[in-house]
């Protein structure tokens, strides 16, 4: 049934509880209207706020406990307060894009307002106990981009719960207990996103309290545009649990009836804690007073007669009704309660604004006096003091401004020597500096953990080192690893009970049980949210995406979501997941593909790993297992039959990240590849050997880092000539490298001959032999431009083929 008519009762509701929820309850709607208008007055850039779902957000914080997880929606300002981890000076302070991590805790001022973030980090980047916090994960805008790392959170309780070998890990789960309150508009369940994670929570039986806050609209298109029969509650239906048959549960409660919201969601967290089954709370006949975002007025696309009934039904207003006509309250106390919330949300907001502008006053007057300074006795001084007066009369100046005029200052006395031309350029580059840590800084992991300082240990060999197919190799490996590291976890889609497409976990589930390595069903994106929630809850999950070709089913939550995670809380918060796939070299449009190019572009804020062999993947494996950052790794898809010659080491063997090898020294070009491309280049290279011309063939290995000692550009001053080859399309991962090197290096600088890329053709790899010939860089492809290459600079001694 869903309908929540047979509510137990509770006893959560007392004269002190009500008036403190209605206090709260009138102070978020005044930061929301003084926010409005803080946008459109030029303060801030842009506004989303939460008013009109202030009840439903205080009953779900009532039901919250500390080691919770609120995965949610930017409009869940009540929510977030309700729990005591927000401040009405930080709420406006994101508002302004406040840097001072002191103002603005959750972003730093990097999200727009509406992104709250806890800071599971110390100042060292390492763990705090989530255990004793009130734990939001870091806001995303793209709507439901919050809802498949949710069923990894809850997913991570279920481990908890289950696994014996996680007890140690206390400061991450009381057994299990912690239930994960995702929110989201109803529009947006609309989303794909959406409709496979309540599957996978249904299937999975994980602690996922889902609400839906549902004020009719997608901005303006109305619910029944949106969602079949109209109501997301209706149309889960089928996913209600009922006897045996596993499923969730499903509640329906107005958005204004606040006995209604506390007891529904009191009961609603009761049944996924105890008995870790989803629920879904269907929050209907909420409104939105100001509309969807400071953009525009919903006047545009509401009718009278709804916006009539909006005013009537403002849950505030039923509320304050409710109050006063059970006698909790006088209309003497609730107005003064109104009173001193529209004081302490017009105070937030002047310490907020005026902490903001002291943030930059400093520069703002030196920069001023700099110019000053500059001016006398300059024979510029004319320019310099224009400069100064604009700068002067910026209204509500920001650090751009300052930082703009020393610039233009400097390019006007690009020809003086003098002192004040030096202590501009001085400030200048300290200022770059300092806005290098405000604006770029944590894209990676800053910690003692961080994979880029593991530090590389050889592969050791004995005379009687078996040698064996690669497949058999990786089993090795992720045997040891499961041995002796228990928060390891791998899921994906056939890794279970056959042991994953290529053989690499075979025999591994049967010794360490499906609760370590787990069948999901094929729906990549929540495979990926999977692992995010548990990396974040402190485990270390290896997901697969079986094909590199089907990450792009996961793209929009690596990017948005786990790429920007470090970034986007200024090292509050991370999720050390590791995503293992295979390409390159097989056959077909959709399983040969190495769209490394689009990787490279999205992911930034996760390394990529390309290793050439199952060797090197381990090696890098045991580096990412130490450090605390996400990648991508994709194993070679045609390496898993070749042999290799198992390391002794096998557990403490680590490939440093962004450290190329040498796999054979040459004098006449420098040849850069990485993956499957090693072998083909090799083959080239012995070749090329017998024409008389010997290539250096380097394995960059990780393309994220790339070449962090700048090795590559060593040797290309040996040989003055290099060919970037790979099998991504023309422009993708060829041009990247080229630019990291020529630009990057200033490897221009030794280069006797024009820099050569060689790629796959633009189109997708056509299937069967054939089509891998025709569609990606074969040997003959290598030998030839690499020939054409050295053609060109000795013509006599290698004449055109």
């Amino acid at each position: 049934m869903i309908a929540n008519e047979q509510l137990r009762s509770t006893d959560i509701l007392s004269r002190e509880k009500i008036l403190s929820d209605y206090r709260l309850a009138c102070e978020s709607r005044q930061v929301s209207l003084l926010g409005r208008r803080d946008v459109m007055g030029g303060r801030a850039k842009f506004g989303i706020f939460g008013d009109g779902k202030e009840l439903a957000q205080l009953a779900a914080a009532s039901a919250f406990d500390r080691g919770d997880f609120r995965s949610g929606y930017y409009r869940d300002q009540t929510f977030v307060a309700a729990l005591g981890e927000l401040r009405w000076s930080e709420f406006f302070a994101q508002l302004y894009a406040h840097t001072d991590l002191e103002a603005e805790p959750n972003t730093a001022g990097r999200s727009m307002n509406g992104h709250f973030a806890t800071r599971w980090l110390d100042e060292k980047g390492l763990w705090r106990n989530q255990t004793e916090l009130y734990n939001s994960v870091c806001d995303i805008a793209p709507t439901a981009g919050q809802i498949p790392r949710a069923l990894g959170l809850a997913y991570a309780s279920k481990l908890f719960r289950n696994n014996p070998g996680l007890s140690e890990l206390t400061n991450f789960s009381r057994h299990g207990n912690e239930i994960v309150f995702a929110t989201i508009g109803d529009a947006s369940t609309s989303q794909g996103m959406f409709w496979e994670a309540m599957n996978a929570a249904g299937v999975l039986q994980v602690p996922l309290l889902m609400s839906v806050w549902d004020d009719g609209y997608g901005i303006s298109v109305p619910v029944e545009y949106q969602t079949v029969k109209g109501s997301i509650s209706k149309a889960l239906a089928g996913f209600q649990r009922d006897g045996d048959d596993k499923g969730m549960e499903i509640f329906t409660v107005k958005g204004w009836d606040y006995a209604a919201l506390l007891e529904t969601y009191q009961q609603a967290a009761h049944i996924c804690r105890t008995q870790h089954v989803p629920v879904l709370v269907h929050v209907q006949e909420l409104t939105q007073p100001q509309g969807h975002s400071s953009s525009g007025s919903h006047e545009r696309y509401k009718s009278k007669q709804r916006l009539t009934w909006e005013a009537e039904h403002d849950c505030n207003l039923v509320f304050r009704q409710w109050i006063l006509e059970n006698g909790y309250a006088s209309s003497d106390e609730l107005e003064g309660i109104e009173s001193e919330a529209k004081q302490a949300a017009k105070q937030a907001r002047v310490i907020a604004w005026n902490a903001f502008q002291a943030s930059m006053k400093g520069d703002f007057d030196e920069v001023l006096d700099l110019l000053q300074q500059t001016a006398r006795h300059n024979a510029k001084a004319a320019e310099l003091m224009a400069i100064r007066e604009e700068l002067r009369k910026t209204f509500s100046p920001v650090r751009r401004d300052a930082v703009s005029a020393v610039r233009k200052a400097l390019r006007l006395l690009r020809t003086d020597s003098g002192a004040g031309r030096q202590r501009l350029k001085a400030w200048l580059e300290r200022s770059e500096v300092e806005n290098d840590d405000r604006f770029s800084s944590y894209l990676y992991s800053q910690s003692p953990d961080s994979p880029m300082l593991v530090e590389g240990v050889p592969a050791q060999y004995s005379d009687d080192s078996p040698v064996l197919d690669g497949y058999l190799l990786l089993q090795h490996y992720f045997e040891s690893l499961f041995t002796r590291d228990s928060r390891v976890v791998a899921l994906g889609e056939d890794v279970g009970q056959i042991g994953d497409v290529n053989q690499g976990f075979a025999g591994l589930q049967e010794k360490f049980g499906e609760i370590r390595i787990t069948d999901t069903g094929i729906r990549e994106t929540t495979i990926i949210g999977q692992g995010i929630g548990m990396a974040m809850r402190g485990l270390r999950p290896i997901v697969e995406i079986q094909y590199f070709d089907y990450v792009y089913y996961t793209l929009a939550t690596l990017t948005d979501d786990l790429a920007t995670l470090q970034y986007r809380t200024k090292g509050g918060q991370k999720a050390p997941l590791i995503v293992r796939t295979r390409g390159h070299r097989l056959e077909g449009i959709w399983h040969s593909g190495s769209p490394m190019g689009t990787m490279l572009s999205s992911l930034r804020g996760l390394h990529i790993l390309v290793p050439r062999n199952m060797t090197q993947a381990t090696g890098f494996y045991n580096t990412l297992i130490k450090g605390d950052d996400p990648a991508l790794l994709i194993e070679s898809l045609n390496g898993y039959r070749l042999k290799e010659t198992l390391p002794a080491n096998l557990d403490e063997f680590c490939v440093p990240l962004g450290v190329p090898e040498i796999l054979r020294a040459g004098s006449d070009v420098t040849v850069i590849t990485y993956g499957s491309m090693c072998r083909i280049v090799l083959d080239a290279a012995n070749q090329l050997a017998a024409m008389g011309i010997n290539i250096e063939v380097i394995d960059v290995q990780t393309l994220l880092p790339f070449d962090v000692h700048q090795m590559i550009v060593e040797s290309i001053k040996k040989t003055n000539r290099v060919l970037f080859a790979d099998e991504d399309v023309p422009g993708g991962a060829s041009a990247y490298m080229m630019q990291q090197v020529v630009e990057g290096q200033n490897a221009y600088r030794y280069l006797d001959s024009a820099p050569a890329t060689l790629s796959a053709k633009a189109h997708r790899p056509s299937y069967g032999s054939d089509g891998d010939y025709f569609s990606k860089p074969n040997v003959d492809d290598v030998i030839e431009t690499v020939y054409a290459i050295m053609s060109e600079a000795e013509p006599e001694r290698f004449p055109a083929i």
